[in-house]
């Protein structure tokens, strides 16, 4: 895991932790959304999620910087969030 990678993951195991989240416990799925979400970082200079498309439109892209606006509904509704980093229980 390179630096990039370790500080998403980082990242993201900080804001699951404050939102009552965990981070999927399949660890081969949460190594491949992290080296996704990194190279999207690398490549747009922000983790956007792997899951939905990039447009190169700031306005339309900041909705799917990670976490994404769509996560929390997504985790209430289905238990996950769509690219399966985040989870929680369904409400």
């Amino acid at each position: 895991m390179d630096k990039t990678e370790e500080k998403i993951l980082e990242d993201s195991e900080k804001y699951a932790k404050t939102m009552g989240f965990w981070l999927n416990k399949d660890k081969k799925m949460l190594e491949i959304v992290i080296a996704a979400l990194a190279k999207k970082q690398e490549k747009h200079g922000r983790p956007y999620c792997p899951c939905r498309v990039f447009t190169g439109k700031a306005e339309e892209d900041e909705k799917i910087a990670c976490p994404c606006i769509f996560h929390i509904e997504e985790i209430k509704k289905d238990g996950h969030c769509k690219c399966r980093l985040f989870f929680g229980k369904k409400s």
